[in-house]
């Protein structure tokens, strides 16, 4: 594409359209390295300082990002969750096409502290499976999983099942005769902890959603407690109103 300086539109807008094209045509499939700066300016005819431009726009838009001395990337598409369905991870992924995984950091039986308690409805020390994994799509960490249930409603469910591969709701609910019909979750933005950052991959300044949520089964009863913390460039939230 020719840089016409003779329209009226800025020579960065032009530069700007032609990338979006582009990344609409995949010439630069999401994911992809963009050429760099130098060779973007040698290529339309214009200063670095014009592309900077054009790139920074693109930034601002969401379109792209740049990685400190490695260049600038077109984003994945982020995946989405609508509020107001409960299902779970594997599901989720399954129905957009995203084949899911997990990497197991623990799974193992603990004794309730005083705020699990409170969440689950269970006296102090009372056993409960402990579970945490790193949540991946298409092999990417996108979430970091920590749940607690009582350990009563799934006895043996550490010993006998590989969470890495296997769904938790499906287990419960097909093993243990324990669906989950309604949940209740709060969440905010904010910046992970060093740990975080290792395990899902994000950089320190880099927010997160972090989501609490409490999952029910019949009658009201609590039988989860989850926390959960999700990449913010790669996952987003949106909320159905009637």
């Amino acid at each position: 594409m020719n840089i016409n300086p003779d329209l009226s539109v800025p020579l960065y807008q032009q530069i700007r359209e032609h990338l979006i094209q582009q990344i609409n045509e995949s010439v630069y499939p999401s994911g992809s390295r963009l050429p760099s700066e130098r060779d973007l300016a040698s290529h339309f005819g214009v200063s670095r300082v014009t592309v900077r431009q054009a790139l920074n726009s693109l930034i601002q838009e969401g379109v792209i990002h740049s990685q400190t001395g490695k260049g600038h990337y077109v984003y994945k598409p982020k995946l989405d969750q609508e509020l107001g369905f409960l299902t779970s991870f594997t599901e989720e992924m399954h129905q957009r096409g995203v084949d899911p995984s997990s990497k197991v950091i623990h799974a193992e039986i603990q004794l309730a502290m005083l705020e699990i308690t409170e969440h689950l409805q269970i006296t102090l020390g009372t056993e409960i499976v402990f579970l945490q994994r790193v949540r991946q799509a298409d092999n990417e960490p996108i979430a970091l999983e920590t749940a607690y249930l009582p350990h009563s409603i799934c006895p043996g469910i550490v010993e006998r099942f590989d969470f890495s591969n296997d769904s938790l709701y499906k287990v419960l609910r097909e093993e243990y005769a324990c669906p989950l019909i309604w949940a209740k979750q709060r969440m905010q933005a904010r910046l992970p902890t060093p740990v975080e950052q290792k395990l899902i991959g994000v950089n320190q300044g880099s927010p997160v959603l972090s989501i609490t949520r409490i999952t029910y089964s019949h009658h009201n009863h609590p039988v989860e407690l989850v926390r959960s913390i999700y990449r913010g460039d790669q996952y987003e939230l949106g909320i159905i109103l009637r």
